[in-house]
């Protein structure tokens, strides 16, 4: 094992081999494609703010590829913020071996399950993950956001599907929880808070509209890429276009990362300001050594000339972490099978 952690710690910051598989933008994959893949980099990723418990909530199992490794590395993150109390707790799973099958999909790391309960495209998913004991009924199919992909050849891309409307039940920390959440899944060559960081919105509108707004940075801050889609009520999935997105009022956070907490998002049919409700949510991940903020956010302004309100999460990748102290990998606990 101690031979092949300087590789292991190459494949969780970035610096893999040569790169085993790159995104075709041509390629469209199937809407229905949950399972696992062979690029370097893939995520599944549930994400939920609940007004009326004053909760929210994400969950995230990373699965990475590397050349030098026998088998892939699985990391998972769970987090739970209480509004009312004004906590936000983090758990993480650190790189070790896991299951990643399909179909029907099942992920499953250190006891962390996430399943889907049969093998059609809208069948409800079990998430058990620390405090979360959840079930994830789809609302609407899955769709690919158009134009299939996030990033490009300059920063790395993403394959980019999601169910963006999901009635969720079940228990956080025992608690009696109900709402609506969302489901993400994207697979590429794109290395997070290494190659590209970004600035991503979901957001569930009153009207029944879902949308999601993707702003892609390069390590210097520049923007690489502006995408936006809207899935309707029917389940239709949309281009935004004339699309822009303007970052207002800022955070620096305890550790030196400047988050943008408030933002207008513009195009052709909308008008929106974007509020976060929480600024003290930077997570600073053990093993990824990436630091990120994940948080709940109000929306309002107006849609298709209309007032209009809505509410949902925003994920803002600060970038690698600074302090070599508190980024230090814990692998004591994480074990690679076959190693």
């Amino acid at each position: 094992m101690k031979r092949l952690l300087p590789l292991l710690t190459a494949a969780l910051l970035g610096a893999c081999a040569p790169v085993q598989q790159a995104v075709d933008p041509a390629a469209r994959p199937s809407p229905a494609d949950y399972g696992p893949h062979t690029f370097p980099m893939e995520w599944w990723y549930v994400s939920a703010y609940l007004p009326s418990e004053a909760l929210a909530l994400h969950w995230a199992q990373f699965r990475v590829r590397d050349t030098r490794l026998p088998v892939p590395l699985m990391i998972s993150h769970v987090a739970v913020t209480d509004l009312k109390s004004g906590s936000l707790s983090f758990l993480e799973q650190p790189a070790g071996g896991g299951e990643a099958s399909f179909p029907p999909l099942r992920l499953s790391q250190q006891g962390w399950t996430f399943q889907q309960q049969g093998t059609s495209s809208t069948a409800p998913f079990e998430l058990k993950a620390g405090p979360l004991d959840l079930t994830l009924t789809p609302l609407k199919g899955p769709v690919i956001h158009p134009p299939g992909y996030s990033g490009g050849p300059e920063v790395g891309a993403l394959y980019y599907q999601s169910v963006t409307r999901l009635a969720l039940s079940g228990t956080v920390n025992g608690r009696p929880v109900q709402g609506q959440a969302w489901l993400d899944h994207q697979w590429g060559n794109q290395i997070p808070g290494q190659t590209a960081l970004w600035d991503w919105f979901s957001v569930h509108l009153e009207g029944g509209d879902d949308l999601m707004v993707y702003r892609v940075r390069r390590p210097d801050g520049e923007v690489a890429q502006l995408i936006g889609s809207v899935v309707d009520p029917s389940g239709q999935v949309r281009a935004v276009t004339g699309l822009r997105a303007t970052p207002g009022e800022t955070w620096i956070s305890p550790a030196g990362h400047t988050y943008a907490l408030g933002w207008h998002l513009q195009a052709d049919d909308f008008d929106l300001t974007v509020r976060a409700l929480r600024q003290e949510q930077e997570l600073r991940s053990r093993s990824t050594r990436i630091d990120y903020w994940e948080g709940p956010i109000e929306v309002q302004g107006t849609w298709a000339g209309q007032p209009a309100r809505g509410t949902g999460m925003m994920e803002l990748v600060g970038g690698p972490q600074r302090s070599s102290g508190a980024a230090a990998l814990q692998m004591e606990r994480g074990r690679v099978k076959g190693i």
